[in-house]
């Protein structure tokens, strides 16, 4: 048995987790709702999405994967991303020997490329593919803020299509789910067009322990008290899913170079596993961090350096106060707000909201992004 270190899951991999938001995912789906799950890097999204649909083509519906970061960049112009976006979804759904995609492109070159693309849903999806209910799961939504031109309409479309359902009860058949790495106050500028506001946004949370037994069978071939071993690797990373992963398949690792079980002594299960966090994780971490991880949430933080002195004074406070408080000096934590600056810093992973406070995600990353790597990236950024 092998652990999933980065990339997606298959939707029947033994070491996939099953979570709230699996259920919540495919229930507001099923019941027509308009669906989004934003969150940082490498907790899950996409293997989220492929298994939801899985599920939903075993009931025969008909799903369509969109991936935004194939479609597009900064020097592509309104019309020819859309068209990326209707061509897509034409080949995608195998409408290629019933329309002449050419032809039917030809006749819409009076409309602007917004025009064009409901044309399609209302006059080629919605009645080419029939009966089943046509759901459009549209992934790295985040790529859409590199291209050179505003993207509102694309969203306010998708509004649009919900509000056709009470005028058109074709549209009832369609539904959308959006995955990014984003928020919706980065997504669209007009909020009083938002979608959403109607849409159902779905919490990806990290692995709960209970949650995580699955992942307990390739610990019980290789160590001798595997249960007390995943409650300390949840220790350290909190649930975090790659992270998570990542240490199980690490003691995979250790176990194959003993060529044998390992054998912990009662007790030593915390220490063990502190000692693998430490020597494979943490220490000289710029260069053991493969797949990449760390080196994300760092880029995250520092690839703006207009903002970073911003993020990284946020980011130290909640570290000074959290060490204050395991001292019992203060009692509070820093709130958490909607301002810019903390989303950004929750959108890195390193952050997550608790109890309406922000709090440092996990030891490891606590271990990693210390005072003293804080203190050198904002005495390395140039002054303003």
């Amino acid at each position: 048995m092998r652990y999933q270190v980065g990339g997606s899951l298959k939707y029947d991999d033994s070491t996939y987790i099953v979570r709230q938001a699996d259920e919540q995912l495919y229930t507001g789906l099923k019941a027509g709702d308009f669906c989004y799950v934003f969150n940082c890097h490498q907790t899950g999204k996409s293997s989220l999405l492929h298994r939801t649909i899985h599920r939903l083509e075993k009931e025969n519906s008909t799903c369509v994967y969109l991936n935004i970061a194939l479609l597009g960049s900064n020097q592509t112009i309104p019309m020819q991303w859309y068209k990326d976006i209707i061509f897509s979804l034409f080949y995608k759904l195998n409408l290629t020997e019933r329309v002449n995609f050419a032809s039917w492109w030809e006749q819409q070159s009076e409309l602007d490329p917004m025009q064009i693309l409901h044309q399609f849903v209302e006059q080629v999806l919605l009645t080419e593919v029939q009966n089943n209910r046509i759901f459009i799961f549209i992934d790295n939504i985040n790529c859409l803020l590199s291209l050179s031109f505003p993207i509102d309409d694309f969203f306010i479309w998708i509004r649009y299509c919900y509000d056709q359902q009470a005028h058109n009860p074709n549209f009832k058949r369609l539904g959308f789910a959006l995955f990014g790495v984003a928020s919706p106050s980065h997504l669209i500028v007009d909020k009083d067009r938002t979608p959403f506001n109607i849409g159902q946004a779905i919490k990806l949370s990290d692995f709960q322990l209970h949650e995580a037994a699955p992942l307990l069978q390739g610990l019980e071939e290789v160590v001798s008290q595997p249960q007390a071993i995943l409650l300390h690797i949840i220790h350290w990373t909190r649930g975090q899913p790659f992270l998570t992963q990542k240490l199980c398949q690490l003691v995979l690792e250790v176990a194959e170079s003993f060529k044998g079980t390992i054998t912990i002594p009662n007790g030593a299960e915390g220490f063990w596993v502190e000692q693998l966090v430490r020597s494979r994780i943490i220490q000289h971490w710029e260069f053991q961090d493969e797949p990449e991880h760390l080196r994300t949430i760092r880029n995250r933080l520092l690839h703006d350096e207009h903002k970073a002195g911003k993020l990284l004074s946020i980011y130290r406070q909640v570290l000074q106060v959290e060490e204050l408080r395991s001292r019992n000096l203060i009692e509070n934590l820093v709130p958490a707000d909607e301002s810019e600056e903390q989303t950004e810093l929750l959108l890195s992973g390193l952050v997550d909201k608790y109890n309406g406070y922000l709090r440092i995600k996990n030891p490891i990353y606590r271990s990693v992004f210390n005072f003293r790597w804080v203190s050198t990236q904002l005495d390395n950024l140039p002054l303003s």
